[in-house]
């Protein structure tokens, strides 16, 4: 599973700064989620296909998550593109990209789907052979979610020694991973457990901006190999955090440790602050490991 932050800094755009958006590979599936301006220029420095992203998932209508879609969108219907594409995000957001294509005259040429989203409870919304996305709900000053990435469950792991052993034809591979027992030609069964051993665990990723601190959101994220939480501000300016329904590195922190997870990856910060070392520190008083998203920066999980 790897992670690519194409941006991780709040509210504007600057020289050497981008805002949120982020490329997720999970089980051969390309995923993007969040595609503030500039989303289309980091897709390219970072050697990321456009043909092979077919979802996007938008957290909510502040325009640092998502002014660059109507850009990419267009993009892609220069570029000739034909496969269809699937836009998660808050209800508005089919009105809002087919006003603009219909007041440039920009039409697609290429399937558009939108998946309007409005509950504030955790909801699937996506299935594949692949992957699984269920929304986790954010506590910001508009409507928005967080997404919940997982794997679906692998194939269990052919032990060949023991299939060779008992002369097991390959027709039958397919349906041992899948948890069956053998028959052999004199009748004789095979116990799966003899012929198997069980798959790496499904891996999993939460993308978490914008929110206050939100314990609700807790046991949903119980264990997810990969958390990505904002922190917008350090602890001294806690007292802005609340009111603007952002989290402090400290509060990013406390989720991770009351949820377990095994990384925790720290996004969003406020263009206010000269560097974001300090983050790390703060956050590492409470939970670890600690990583800092920057841009074009890549996490392997």
């Amino acid at each position: 599973m790897k992670l690519t932050v194409l941006g991780c800094y709040a509210a504007t755009p600057r020289t050497f700064t981008n805002p949120t958006s982020q490329v997720l590979e999970i089980n051969n599936e390309v995923l993007l989620i969040d595609c503030g301006e500039g989303t289309q220029v980091e897709l390219r420095r970072n050697k990321v296909k456009f043909g092979k992203i077919k979802h996007i998932f938008i957290s909510h209508l502040h325009g640092d998550h998502f002014y660059g879609l109507i850009g990419l969108i267009s993009t892609f219907m220069l570029l000739n593109r034909k496969t269809e594409l699937h836009i998660y995000g808050p209800k508005g957001i089919k009105e809002i990209i087919t006003l603009q294509l219909k007041f440039s005259n920009s039409w697609t040429g290429y399937p558009l789907y939108f998946h309007e989203l409005s509950s504030h409870e955790p909801e699937v919304i996506l299935t594949t052979r692949k992957v699984t996305v269920e929304t986790i709900p954010l506590k910001h000053r508009i409507y928005c979610n967080g997404y919940l990435f997982r794997e679906q469950p692998k194939p269990r792991k052919l032990l060949m020694e023991e299939v060779e052993k008992y002369d097991i034809d390959v027709a039958y591979y397919k349906g041992i991973k899948k948890g069956k027992d053998a028959v052999l030609a004199d009748g004789n069964v095979i116990p799966n457990e003899k012929l198997t051993a069980d798959p790496d665990p499904p891996k999993s990723y939460a993308f978490c901006s914008d929110t206050a601190y939100h314990p609700g959101m807790v046991d949903q994220l119980h264990k997810v190999t990969a958390l990505y939480h904002e922190a917008t501000f350090l602890e001294e300016h806690a007292y802005l955090a609340a009111p603007t329904g952002h989290s402090t590195a400290r509060e990013a922190a406390a989720i991770a440790r009351e949820a377990s997870v095994e990384h925790l990856v720290l996004g969003h910060f406020s263009t206010r602050y000269e560097t974001i070392l300090p983050f790390k520190a703060e956050a590492e008083k409470i939970f670890s490991p600690v990583q800092l998203a920057d841009d074009g920066k890549s996490f392997n999980f």
